[in-house]
């Protein structure tokens, strides 16, 4: 059985777990629990009834929050010419190359938060999805990280684009900022986020798209969210 710390229990104390909050009310609860020695993220967690063993019923893509997440993203640009490099380096990679980048990432360096790469250099970055794939860094079309348009891909994700995607449990997790954040950024954040995935329900789900909504801080309890009519 997994312990749980006594920040955690207190926490708890203060939560309803069967009940729903409104997106502010739930915010100031999860604000308002004990705080950790750093300043924690802030997650949401979206239950869909989607059977993600069905390829038309995944949930995939990437959105930009309308006030970030509140860190740096470390981006990686997979490129094979020297101009596009250059351009991904100018927007604020941390990394970009072609095949050296290519070795340096299947030698074992992960120190980055998302990849990026040329349509052009799929064929080669395609083989690190053992790699890339368990870390949920394999880059894509559909989330925006397989482009020509390096420039822009990279600043936006470095400005708090985020990836998401329906794990085994029908489940999507995503960060919407940290517990320092003013309460109203959260509440943008989150509200954002909760119609930008009901707008892009799957044509082939069925019945109730979201089932369960709820937020919690790095260390603390989930705290449910009322679900929109």
């Amino acid at each position: 059985m997994r312990s749980r710390s006594k920040r955690y229990i207190e926490s708890s104390r203060t939560v309803e777990r069967t009940k729903e909050y409104e997106v502010g009310e739930a915010v100031s609860i999860v604000k308002a629990f004990k705080a950790a020695k750093f300043d924690e993220a802030v997650d949401i967690v979206m239950k869909l009834g989607v059977d993600p063993k069905h390829s038309d019923q995944l949930v995939r893509g990437s959105f930009s929050l309308p006030k970030g997440i509140g860190k740096e993203v470390r981006v990686v640009v997979f490129a094979g010419s020297d101009d596009k490099i250059e351009v991904a380096q100018k927007a604020g990679a941390i990394e970009a190359g072609g095949d050296d980048l290519l070795k340096k990432v299947e030698g074992g360096w992960m120190d980055f938060d998302v990849a990026i790469s040329t349509p052009d250099m799929m064929g080669k970055v395609g083989k690190l999805g053992r790699v890339l794939g368990p870390q949920g860094k394999m880059p894509s079309p559909k989330s925006g990280t397989v482009t020509n348009d390096i420039l822009n891909a990279v600043k936006e994700f470095r400005e708090g684009k985020i990836e998401y995607r329906t794990d085994a449990g029908g489940n999507v997790h995503a960060p919407v900022g940290k517990i320092s954040f003013p309460g109203g950024d959260l509440v943008e954040n989150i509200e954002s986020f909760i119609k930008h995935i009901v707008s892009n329900r799957p044509p082939a789900a069925k019945g109730t798209f979201v089932q369960k909504i709820s937020i919690s801080s790095s260390m603390g309890p989930g705290v449910r969210i009322i679900l929109a009519a």
